[in-house]
């Protein structure tokens, strides 16, 4: 890009690389994401586009890998499962075959044992409401998380037995 088109946009090259380098510094993100802050910070997409394709060369974008480690993530810390998942990674602009690859390599078992999981957390704010209630507000919550209604019933029927 000349010097003149970057000096009328008001924007530098270098300056448009430590816009994406900073992002980039606090937490893995994806290319959709990075098009987007640029985009706030007025980066032309003349500008924006090679600076992005160099950065996924060089590997410092990879979608792929972002949704894996994403995926990792929010089961560990958000309990979520494969549907709400799904739609953070299409929020964050990841391809749907990349999701599908990424959301494809979750264990059943590992999604329905972070399931139980929560319903055992939550079971324990639930003392001394009805059963009917208790069982309602569980698969409520499983059903925000994005687990199957089947999954979920199986694994409220089975934690409420218990109790």
């Amino acid at each position: 890009m000349s010097s003149n088109a970057a000096d009328h946009a008001g924007m530098t090259e270098d300056a448009a690389r430590q816009i994406l380098l900073a992002r980039l510094a606090d937490q893995p993100r994806s290319r959709y994401e990075l098009a987007e802050w640029l985009a706030r910070k007025n980066v032309p997409d003349a500008m924006a586009e090679p600076l992005l394709n160099r950065f996924e060369e060089l590997g410092l974008i990879d979608d792929a890998a972002f949704a894996q480690m994403w995926i990792e993530s929010r089961q560990r810390t958000k309990g979520l499962a494969r549907r709400a998942l799904s739609m953070e990674l299409q929020r964050k602009g990841i391809d749907d075959e990349i999701c599908r690859t990424a959301l494809d390599a979750i264990d059943p078992e590992t999604e329905r044992q972070g399931a139980h999981r929560l319903v055992q957390k939550k079971l324990r704010s639930l003392h001394g409401v009805s059963p009917q209630t208790q069982q309602r507000r569980l698969l409520s919550m499983l059903a925000r998380k994005g687990y199957p209604s089947g999954m979920a019933y199986d694994v409220v029927r089975d934690e409420l037995q218990e109790q």
